[in-house]
């Protein structure tokens, strides 16, 4: 694929940096490494140019998983090569993720990616979303947390210039949206860190309804909550917001895992098979296993 260049008028091959289609183009174009990934019985999750390959094993058997994924990072390597694509050690980043008691037998070996040594490291960034090693999200609401407060102090400096629907507009751009982006992988998510969120969504409604700066020990009614700024029927219930993307079929690859039970054998003589209830899958440990996504939407 050529990259676009502004010298021509006329685009040759390719497409547009930023266009709608170019991350589904560029997919069609790396489909092969799909293929590629499930000889070595690893998965794949891609955006565009970011790739991510990934596998699971029992704690004894991550020197056999490590040593697969570097084979399976050299053929990927090797057909990128014939193509005319490049991978970027140096923008590759390992972790791994375990159940917080199991975090002292994480291997600390770094990983072969061609000729570069990669450490594995405790958090990585993935489309927006921080996600640590033990996969409680702490480090995904500290972040959010820090970004909408730095937003919710500078609007006090433009207030006088805005008018009360814009200043409703300007709290849902940069502080409601950043809360509300991806909240569905804070299902199951302890009280303390949705109460850190929670904490964000009732400063920036005394930030509307109050006064012209960030008080933190105002109370809230009824009448002074976000329901008009977000739409929902409620800001205070971050827990029902949390859950409220689960509600929702438009990701179809998603809405796949999940079963009615009208469709189980064992079930259709069942009252509930007269419902469109989903099934709830069950689980064999409740902090990791109940915030799977077939489990946490099928209870949403």
């Amino acid at each position: 694929m050529r990259p676009y260049t502004s010298t021509s008028s006329l685009l040759e091959c390719g497409v547009l940096q930023g266009s709608v289609l170019g991350p589904i183009i560029f997919l069609l174009y790396a489909a092969d490494v799909l293929q590629l990934i499930k000889r070595h019985q690893l998965h794949r999750h891609a955006y565009a140019d970011d790739s991510r390959i990934y596998g699971f094993c029992r704690p004894l058997e991550t020197v056999s998983l490590q040593d697969r994924i570097s084979a399976c990072i050299d053929d990927v390597s090797s057909w990128m090569r014939t193509n005319r694509l490049q991978l970027n050690p140096s923008k590759t980043e390992v972790l791994w993720c375990s159940s917080s008691c199991r975090q002292h037998q994480i291997p600390s070996r770094p990983f072969r990616i061609g000729s570069t040594a990669v450490s594995p490291v405790s958090s990585v960034r993935d489309l927006g979303v921080h996600i640590y090693s033990d996969l409680t999200m702490r480090s995904h609401v500290v972040a959010t947390v820090r970004s909408c407060f730095a937003a919710l102090r500078q609007i006090p400096s433009v207030r006088r210039s805005l008018t009360p629907q814009a200043l409703l507009t300007l709290v849902r751009a940069l502080v409601v949206s950043k809360a509300d982006y991806c909240n569905s992988v804070l299902a199951g998510a302890s009280a303390n860190l949705l109460d850190r969120l929670q904490f964000v969504l009732n400063a920036a409604a005394r930030l509307i309804f109050f006064s012209k700066e960030v008080r933190t020990h105002q109370p809230l009614t009824p009448r002074t909550s976000l329901a008009t700024c977000s739409g929902e029927d409620s800001i205070s219930a971050v827990r029902s917001r949390v859950s409220l993307p689960a509600r929702h079929s438009a990701i179809i690859h998603l809405a796949d895992s999940l079963r009615r039970a009208a469709d189980v054998d064992g079930r259709r003589h069942l009252r509930s098979s007269n419902t469109e209830s989903p099934v709830v899958p069950s689980t064999r440990r409740s902090t990791l296993g109940d915030r799977a996504f077939p489990v946490s939407a099928a209870r949403a």
